[in-house]
């Protein structure tokens, strides 16, 4: 069971008095920090008194709070356990969320590319000739890493076969490298915002995350990445240089440089994951690797470029690396499936044709977002990305989990801002995808003009200004 503490709690809260009363207002911004997923189900909140002093109120106030939020089937109060997080049995936003016709944006991915049916009927066509082994296969077929390898040597990264592992999917890769590379304790660095699995492979492995800022328009603090590599010295860095979610910002080369010589300064080994980087829109030439710059582990996926559905990724390492990898493996699993891996064989022999429609499909749904958000929504801040797959949107107001809880309420699921972030920050920030088609971009412009209208007719939200990391 997770334990928060008075002090834990009220940063999480922020700035949350409205215009209600103190004891509503509070118990509003603890039930919208458990439906976003902050507040974990299980949880036990701070006593009372604890509360109390941390935010400086009465004690009264906060029973009044917690006793609301008991009334709502937010909270459930146990014998020696305190006050513990729960959802209601019977829940409006979510029940219309999972509905038949709920439409859920809060995956940025796209359909599986045409050419997979006929790659995987090949594959399938080679599997009897498979059937006499044993099946249990932790380092990768080697038609699959010869294949992966001769890629990287075309986007400019000379690898050998030697240097590949075959994993299941990107997140697997990130979290056995997490595993790896980080003892109890150690720092990693990450950029804030990330990929939400990312911080929870490191924090799993009991690192200690020092974030760094990236911005759709700015890009990295390049001040604070070396700031944060000469006072943590961390054992990992984890990055995403290429088209990185949420933002969708591209590392420049001269910073890529920069990067890797502050990584070697202070033993630091960079993992940059590399799965959004072949899904450029307006450029149909092959990204370098960031290893092209100097040391780095490279992490790939055909989860976001062929199908979310094919689990294959992969782990560019040193040999020596890579056998440290394989022996951890074996504690949680016993090699990837061997038809998804001659399926992907199979697909990889087609990429560029691939990626050429793949760029395409991007392309139409960028401009499409863009051109109803500006006629529905002006006001919001909408940064034109050149790849990847969404777009990172500042809204305005920091009302993102409000806007998202809406927006559910009428059948549209969608990421709010601070789930890539920690602690209630990047609530002015909202997750759009590039990657639907034309029905589904229109009806979530529209859901969320209306959810955004709604909200402008409620009593003012929590004025929370998130702190600069």
């Amino acid at each position: 069971m997770l334990i928060l503490g008075a002090n834990r709690l009220a940063g999480m809260l922020g700035t949350w008095r409205a215009n209600g009363p103190a004891y509503a207002d509070l118990s509003e911004r603890i039930r919208l920090l458990v439906l976003d997923g902050r507040l974990p189900v299980g949880a036990r909140l701070p006593a009372e008194r604890e509360l109390s002093e941390s935010l400086q109120l009465s004690r009264t106030t906060v029973s009044a709070a917690y006793a609301r939020l008991r009334d709502a089937g937010y909270l459930e109060s146990l014998r020696g356990s305190g006050s513990v997080v729960k959802i209601p049995g019977q829940q409006p936003e979510r029940a219309q969320a999972a509905g038949p016709d709920s439409l859920d944006l809060s995956k940025a991915a796209l359909p599986a590319a045409p050419q997979l049916a006929d790659a995987a009927a090949a594959a399938l066509g080679q599997l009897p000739g498979r059937l006499t082994e044993p099946g249990y296969d932790p380092v990768g077929l080697p038609a699959l890493r010869e294949a992966i390898a001769e890629r990287y040597a075309f986007r400019g990264l000379p690898t050998d076969p030697g240097q590949i592992m075959v994993t299941i999917g990107a997140q697997h890769a990130v979290a056995l490298l997490s595993r790896v590379l980080l003892e109890r304790g150690d720092t990693a660095l990450l950029e804030s915002p990330t990929y939400p699995h990312g911080a929870e492979a490191i924090r799993a492995a009991g690192g200690r995350i020092v974030p760094v800022a990236v911005t759709p328009r700015d890009g990295w603090d390049t001040e604070g990445l070396a700031q944060a590599f000469r006072r943590s010295r961390p054992a990992m860095a984890y990055l995403m240089p290429d088209f990185h979610n949420p933002t969708g910002a591209v590392m420049a080369p001269p910073e890529r440089t920069a990067l890797l010589e502050l990584a070697a300064r202070t033993g630091t080994v960079v993992v940059a994951d590399e799965t959004m980087a072949e899904l450029s829109i307006d450029s149909a030439g092959p990204v370098s690797p960031l290893a092209v710059h100097g040391p780095a582990v490279l992490v790939g996926s055909l989860g976001k470029t062929v199908w979310g559905g094919l689990r294959i990724g992969w782990i560019r390492a040193e040999p020596d690396l890579i056998t440290r990898l394989v022996q951890a493996r074996f504690a949680n699993d016993l090699g990837t499936p061997v038809l998804e891996q001659l399926v992907a064989v199979q697909a990889l022999a087609k990429y560029e044709e691939i990626l050429a429609g793949r760029r395409e499909l991007l392309r139409s749904g960028r401009d499409r977002l863009e051109s109803l958000l500006a006629a529905a929504l002006p006001e919001w801040d909408v940064p034109r990305v050149a790849g990847g797959l969404s777009t990172w949107v500042n809204i305005g107001r920091p009302v993102s989990s409000q806007l998202t809880l809406a927006a559910r309420s009428r059948g549209l699921l969608l990421a709010a801002g601070p789930v890539f972030g920690s602690d209630g920050v990047f609530e002015r920030f909202l997750r759009l995808p590039i990657s639907y088609g034309a029905p589904e971009t229109t009806r979530a412009v529209e859901v969320l003009a209306d959810a955004w209208a709604g909200l402008g007719k409620s009593p003012a939200p929590p004025s929370y200004q998130p702190a600069v990391v």
